[in-house]
C-alpha cells in the first residue's frame, strides 16, 4: 500500500509567533481519543486518527483501481489489506512529521500540547511506535504479489522527500500527488498481477486530483508560509489559482473518464463521474481562497468526490 506523508504538518508565522494548521492544532480530545484508555490517548493524538481525511484521500485511488481491474467485485481482503494500510501509512506520516518537527512545535502556541513537546510521548516512544506502524505495515504490503510489493517500496522514496520539497520547490503538492495516488497502481498490480494502462491512467487523474485540493488546501497558510519559507502551489499560482485550480480537476475527469471508457466501463460509472465533475464544480464556484475555513470545508469535501468515482466504478461491476 502506497506510504505517505500528509500536509498535516504545515506551519505558519503571524507576527512574532508561528502557528500550525488549523487541523493540526487542536489540543481537544477527538471521538476516537475520548473511547481509548489514557495510555493509548498520546499515540491516536500523534497519529491523527481524529482526523480522517488525509486516509480517505488516501484510501480512494487504491479502491479505484481494484474495483476497477477485477473481473467482478473486488476482493474483499484485498480491499481490507488496503484500509488499513492506509490508516496505517497515514498514521506513520504525520508519527515521522512530529519526530521531525518536535523542536518546532514546542515553541509554537497551537502545537505545543502535541505529544512530544508536551511531554506526553518521549521521542523515543515516539520513534519505536513509528518503526511498529511501519513495521505492520510492511507485514500487510507481504501479502501482495511482488509487484506490488516492489511499488510499495519503491513508495518509499517518494514519501521521505516530500518535507525536503516543501523548502526548495513551489510544487511539493505534485510531489505529494505521487504518493498520494500511488494507490492506483498498487491496487491495480495487487488485483491482477500485471501494470497496465488503465492503472496508469488512473494515477495520472489521483495526481492532477490531488494537486487541486491540495492546492486549495495550501490557500489556509499562503501568506505564513511565505514568511517562513515553506513553499506551496498556492504561493506560485497566487490569483491565478481559481483557473489552475479547474484545469488540475479538468485534467483529473479526463484521465479516469479516459480510464473508464478503455475498460468498457457503462452508465454507472459516467453518471458518477459527472456528480464527480458536478462536485468539483461546486468547489470551485462557492470557494474564497481567502477564507481559511472556506478553504478547508472544500478540501475535506473531496472525501466525497473520491467516493463518488468508487461507486461508479463499483456500481458498474453490479450491474454486469
Amino acid at each position: 500500500m502506497p506510504i505517505v506523508q500528509s500536509r498535516d504538518n504545515t506551519l505558519s508565522m503571524t507576527g512574532n509567533s508561528i502557528n500550525s494548521n488549523h487541523e493540526d492544532s487542536r489540543a481537544d480530545e477527538g471521538p476516537i481519543e475520548k473511547f481509548l484508555p489514557s495510555y493509548l490517548k498520546p499515540f491516536a493524538a500523534i497519529a491523527r486518527l481524529d482526523r480522517p481525511t488525509g486516509t480517505w484521500l488516501l484510501l480512494w485511488p487504491c479502491f479505484w483501481s481494484l474495483s476497477l481491474a477485477s473481473n467482478g467485485l473486488p476482493e474483499i481482503k484485498l480491499c481490507a489489506i488496503f484500509a488499513l494500510g492506509a490508516i496505517l501509512m497515514r498514521s506513520a506520516g504525520c508519527t515521522y512529521n512530529d519526530i521531525i518537527d518536535r523542536n518546532i512545535d514546542g515553541k509554537v502556541k497551537r502545537t505545543q500540547n502535541r505529544p512530544i513537546p508536551s511531554g506526553r510521548i518521549s521521542l523515543t516512544s515516539a520513534i519505536m511506535f513509528l518503526i511498529l506502524l511501519l513495521t505492520s505495515s510492511l507485514i500487510l504490503l507481504l501479502q501482495l504479489n511482488t509487484l506490488s510489493i516492489w511499488l510499495g517500496l519503491a513508495s518509499i522514496a517518494i514519501v521521505f522527500t516530500y518535507p525536503i520539497m516543501k523548502r526548495i520547490t513551489y510544487w511539493p503538492q505534485l510531489v505529494l500527488g505521487l504518493a498520494f495516488s500511488s494507490g492506483a497502481l498498487l491496487g491495480w498490480t495487487a488485483s491482477s498481477g500485471s501494470l497496465e494502462w488503465p492503472a496508469l491512467l488512473l494515477y495520472i487523474g489521483g495526481i492532477f486530483w490531488t494537486l487541486g485540493y491540495d492546492t486549495i488546501y495550501a490557500f489556509q497558510d499562503k501568506d505564513d508560509d511565505a514568511i517562513i519559507g515553506v513553499k506551496s502551489s498556492a504561493l506560485a499560482l497566487g490569483e491565478k489559482a481559481k483557473k489552475w485550480i479547474f484545469i488540475f480537476y479538468f485534467i483529473t475527469i479526463f484521465a479516469i473518464g479516459l480510464a473508464g471508457f478503455v475498460t468498457g466501463l457503462k452508465w454507472p460509472f459516467w453518471l458518477a463521474l459527472f456528480a464527480c465533475g458536478l462536485h468539483f464544480s461546486w468547489q470551485l464556484i462557492t470557494i474564497n481562497l481567502k477564507d481559511s475555513a472556506n478553504c478547508a470545508s472544500r478540501f475535506r469535501a473531496n472525501s466525497f468526490s473520491g467516493g463518488l468515482i468508487f461507486i461508479g466504478i463499483l456500481g458498474d461491476k453490479m450491474i454486469n
